[in-house]
């Protein structure tokens, strides 16, 4: 398929890979999900994901997007979520990065990204990745005043058999501004670790890096362990907790930082 013309990964009814949420927000804050999403366009099938798979953390951030959409509505913040599975193109990575389409993630094999050649990652590329940048970068464009951008993630309670005790991470590119002072007012409500479970090092802060480091935005990567995000008044909790945070470390930012 990769060498015709007409092929696309997106169909019209597919429709675009990202979404706007409260697009008219005031608050001072853009919000972006690029992991919300379990569809996988009918042009892909099921990219050949055993059954047991098909909705598991490697699809998607279980309970991400429940958490922005409420932290929207909480903060009056624009939020971009994308509408296609992390599987179909993370677009936490840059297209040159071997994760940007795994073939695997972690034990979880995945069969239609297997040998994929240039073409085919070059479609993906344009059909997912630049769109969604395209109207991340439409969205800050939109605020009258710089915003802070603040990404939304969760991951497993374990991972390559070790159990993680970290329930919030506050992850940062090369600006700590707010990763930090979230740092300094968090509580023992929930055990809340900076660069953990993964750090820039990881190659997981390309969002913040394209959006926020290159507009000089303050920014921070929030990662909630997914077997906090399970019920719906869980959730809300977080969420509360998360806009208190929020709202409190921006306060303290001078505005010449």
């Amino acid at each position: 398929m990769s060498g015709s013309k007409s092929y696309q990964i997106l169909s019209a009814e597919d429709g675009s890979p990202a979404a706007v949420v409260n697009a008219r927000g005031k608050g001072p804050i853009c919000l972006v999900c690029e992991h919300a999403s379990v569809v996988i366009p009918a042009g892909l099938g099921s990219l050949g994901l055993a059954e047991e798979d098909r909705f598991s953390h490697a699809v998607w951030d279980i309970g991400a997007e429940l958490l922005a959409r409420d932290l929207s509505r909480k903060l009056d913040a624009p939020l971009v979520v994308a509408t296609v599975s992390r599987l179909v193109y993370d677009l936490n990575r840059p297209p040159t990065a071997p994760g940007a389409m795994p073939s695997k993630s972690g034990a979880i094999q995945v069969p239609g990204n297997l040998n994929l050649s240039d073409d085919d990652r070059a479609l993906r590329a344009s059909e997912v990745y630049e769109p969604f940048h395209a109207k991340v970068s439409e969205v800050l464009d939109g605020f009258d005043t710089p915003p802070a951008f603040v990404t939304i993630h969760s991951f497993t309670p374990t991972w390559d058999g070790k159990n993680r005790e970290t329930q919030l991470g506050l992850l940062h590119d090369a600006d700590p501004r707010l990763a930090m002072a979230m740092m300094a007012i968090s509580d023992d409500t929930l055990v809340t670790r900076l660069n953990e479970p993964y750090s820039a090092r990881d190659g997981v802060t390309h969002m913040l890096e394209r959006h926020a480091i290159a507009r000089g935005l303050q920014n921070v990567m929030i990662e909630l362990r997914n077997d906090l995000l399970t019920r719906e008044d869980d959730v809300a909790r977080i969420s509360s907790l998360l806009a208190g945070m929020l709202t409190a470390s921006l306060d303290l930012q001078p505005e010449s930082a």
